[in-house]
């Protein structure tokens, strides 16, 4: 068996760095980590002691609630294994996990090589999330409102 006739491992196309899997997946996995190291401290230091984790600027300066407004008590009650005031702190949380989670799932899987479709990046589906998020905020700011965190 002359040399040419060997086998040569898959190089990247020219032009283009190789990326290992290692080097593919060192982003999710950061991210997941840093997410990990916030809801850690979620579970140790309770967001419904006001003040705990300081102020939402927006609340304090306008008395205005924001879309995200509730999401760390929101947070520390799904930890704490508590969904149902997990959704009253806020309604939005569940659903902005289980996009988080899939865009997150889709990231980690190109780095792996796998084709996992992300969530939507399409006009309408971006147009519906602003509606929804823009509705939910007005709603939840509407006196005696029971979306307010």
């Amino acid at each position: 068996m002359c040399a040419a006739d060997q086998t040569v491992p898959d190089r990247p196309a020219a032009g283009r760095p190789a990326v290992t899997a290692r080097a593919g997946v060192r982003g999710p996995l950061l991210a997941a980590a840093g997410v990990a190291a916030v809801t850690g401290l979620l579970y140790v230091r309770d967001p419904h002691i006001h003040g705990s984790w300081g102020l939402c600027p927006l609340y304090a300066m306008t008395g205005i609630y924001c879309p995200a407004c509730g999401g760390l008590r929101g947070v520390y009650d799904a930890v704490h294994g508590h969904l149902a005031a997990a959704v009253g702190s806020n309604v939005l949380l569940v659903p902005f996990a289980i996009v988080v989670v899939w865009a997150w799932s889709a990231w980690l899987g190109r780095g792996l090589g796998m084709r996992i479709a992300g969530p939507p990046k399409s006009a309408p589906w971006l147009i519906a999330v602003v509606v929804v998020t823009v509705v939910f905020t007005v709603a939840r700011n509407l006196p005696g409102s029971p979306l307010a965190p």
